[in-house]
């Protein structure tokens, strides 16, 4: 039988080799106006910035997501499978149009460069890049060496994004505020870290990104 090492190595290769054979898979995005998109998209940027880049650290940055991800977010919002009392109410009068505009003006924008811990970015890559020993796998096999996820998969990018926010989404799929889209995935997995390991796994996440 295959020791704990090799079947996390196998593991990782497995999930690189299905990630790079699914960017290979055309892509259906979605019919979204970019133009439209930024007029519709103004009550949005109270908290997620006029360029796509959040001021408080505790709301995500959208600039540079895939459209897919964003019009699955927006729709978990609307359908309550993502519990947020300010994002419900003003989800809930966008019309599928509404929301492929603003996904598609999102995505055109570029996530900003953040400072970060560099002690505490070196332990979240080992995480990030390794897994740990209690069952967690590699983030890397889905949301790729770079972090900007599999737009066609629905994986999102990540890279960049404050540390904050992603501390809170994790620890969101730990007491069932937010669902994955696909399956139980995000949700065994922040089960299965630490405090100490989300602070670390964010702190490199957000330091993956920007210009």
């Amino acid at each position: 039988m295959l020791n704990k090492h090799y079947q996390k190595t196998i593991s990782i290769i497995i999930g690189l080799m299905l990630f790079s054979i699914s960017l290979m898979t055309p892509i259906a995005y979605s019919n979204g106006d970019i133009e439209a998109g930024k007029s519709k998209a103004m009550f949005c940027s109270a908290c997620h910035g006029q360029d796509g880049n959040s001021i408080n650290p505790e709301w995500p940055s959208l600039a540079g997501q895939h459209e897919k991800y964003l019009i699955d977010a927006v729709t978990a919002y609307k359908n309550g499978t993502r519990n947020n009392a300010v994002m419900e109410p003003l989800v809930m009068s966008l019309s599928q149009k509404d929301i492929e505009d603003i996904a598609a003006f999102y995505n055109s924008l570029s996530m900003s460069k953040k400072d970060f811990d560099l002690e505490l970015a070196k332990k979240g890559e080992l995480l990030y890049r390794g897994g740990n020993n209690k069952g967690v796998a590699a983030c890397i096999a889905c949301h790729g060496p770079t972090g900007k996820g599999n737009p066609g998969a629905g994986y999102p990018v990540i890279a960049g994004q404050h540390a904050e926010y992603t501390k809170l989404a994790l620890i969101e799929y730990t007491n069932g505020n937010r669902q994955s889209v696909m399956n139980d995935m995000m949700q065994t997995i922040a089960a299965r870290l630490t405090q100490e390991e989300m602070e670390a796994l964010s702190e490199y996440i957000k330091a993956m990104g920007g210009n």
